[in-house]
């Protein structure tokens, strides 16, 4: 099948007009005739019933026609796609996080960069009180967090990208400062040292819930909006914090030790989520990255 035998036809049925369908394709009226009536043999169906002075979709055209116009749009986005692919990726990304994820992101658009690095990519912070519509709304492609904080919605689409367990971060000055790895209660008489619910609310609860089945009852000493704050707190002392493993790899130092929680499941499974509707032609290469990543074992960077 000649994919201008679609074209024609959709432009016929849109105008039931023969010159016009011509007109608007810059071609022959004959043209446009030839390839309708070669359609119509291919399916062996009338599509048109034509007199001297009115054009009619028949029901067999208007049955075609939505199956027509996804099979041209989808192989216009193709076409957009092969030729990013062709001239290496020239275009725009917009890709936000919440704070707490930073190593399955990265790793994917250190390797798309690589890639493709004729595409600008914006980050951003994501908005957790606005999820569901920066998502369909589309203001950015592709959005990286807890599973927990997604919305459900049938317009989402996403993507199990890894789970990772959360880690004690303490003082090297610390009563801690020498472990590997401790039990969850022996945080019980422990100054805790938060990021604040408003900015990582699946965490946030995380923690909440380990603490109440642990049957501790936290001294929450601060909790911060910020990463910064939360470190300067846990290099100076004043508590100890508990995050995902890889924020602790990115922001450990050398005043700081992490500790692995030995005595009971942590682990937070996180999820790249985008819009079933994007329309930006450089998303599908992002994509096809991200699934590579997330293929096989969810524990991807060793967490």
């Amino acid at each position: 099948m000649d994919i201008n035998q679609l074209v024609y036809f959709i432009s016929v049925a849109q105008t039931l007009n023969f010159s016009e369908a011509a007109r608007r394709n810059y071609v022959s009226q004959s043209t446009v005739s030839r390839y309708v009536s070669d359609l119509e043999k291919e399916f062996g169906v009338k599509l048109f019933t034509r007199s001297h002075r009115d054009v009619v979709i028949t029901n067999e055209g208007k049955t075609l026609l939505p199956y027509a116009i996804d099979t041209v749009e989808t192989l216009n986005k193709a076409k957009n796609v092969i030729k990013q692919m062709r001239d290496g990726g020239n275009g725009k990304l917009t890709i936000a996080s919440d704070a707490t994820s930073l190593s399955f992101p990265s790793k994917c658009i250190a390797e798309f960069n690589n890639n493709y690095s004729g595409v600008t990519i914006d980050l951003c912070q994501l908005d957790v009180n606005n999820i569901t519509q920066n998502i369909i709304g589309e203001e950015y492609d592709f959005c990286f967090m807890p599973r927990d904080m997604l919305p459900e919605n049938t317009e989402i689409d996403s993507v199990l990208t890894h789970t990772e367990p959360l880690v004690v971060i303490a003082s090297k000055d610390g009563k801690f400062g020498k472990r590997d790895s401790i039990s969850f209660s022996e945080l019980a008489d422990e100054k805790l040292l938060l990021l604040s619910e408003s900015i990582v609310p699946i965490i946030y609860m995380e923690i909440m819930d380990l603490l109440r089945t642990f049957h501790i009852s936290p001294t929450i000493e601060s909790t911060y909006n910020d990463l910064i704050s939360l470190y300067i707190g846990v290099n100076a002392g004043v508590g100890v914090t508990i995050i995902p493993k890889s924020l602790a790899e990115y922001l450990t130092n050398e005043h700081t030790k992490t500790i692995l929680i030995e005595d009971t499941d942590t682990g937070v499974p996180y999820v790249m989520a985008w819009s079933k509707s994007i329309s930006n032609p450089v998303a599908r290469l992002f994509l096809n990255v991200a699934n590579n990543f997330a293929k096989g074992d969810e524990d991807i960077f060793g967490l």
